[in-house]
């Protein structure tokens, strides 16, 4: 028959992942994103809970978003995992400028 793939009924060829993946996201994509998640949300649930720990809260979580920054900056794109949405330049570039300029609310803050 001729819509039939060549190794007969049932049978179906995996391509490889184009990223070059074997599994999927890794075990250090994750850890890494992880991280990042987790000082941003302790960041702003300091800020939201204690008011008068706003400036420590949002300085928590700029420094995570810095850290995000130099984690796909270093990483390569296949452990970048969920940090990496476009190219690595504009990447690091959006982490940085959010980081750096929650620092600086942070300083301003009281």
């Amino acid at each position: 028959m001729a819509g039939r793939p060549a190794g007969g009924a049932g049978s179906r060829r995996h391509r490889a992942d184009p990223r070059g993946r074997a599994d999927g996201l890794g075990l250090v994509s994750v850890l890494v994103y992880l991280v990042v998640l987790a000082g941003v949300t302790a960041g702003m649930f300091l800020t939201w809970q204690a008011p008068k720990y706003a400036g420590w809260g949002t300085g928590l979580a700029g420094c995570a978003l810095l850290a995000a920054a130099l984690a796909r900056l270093v990483l390569p794109s296949r452990h970048a995992g969920l940090l990496s949405s476009r190219r690595k330049a504009s990447d690091v570039l959006a982490f940085t400028v959010l980081g750096a300029g929650m620092l600086a609310l942070a300083l301003m803050l009281p």
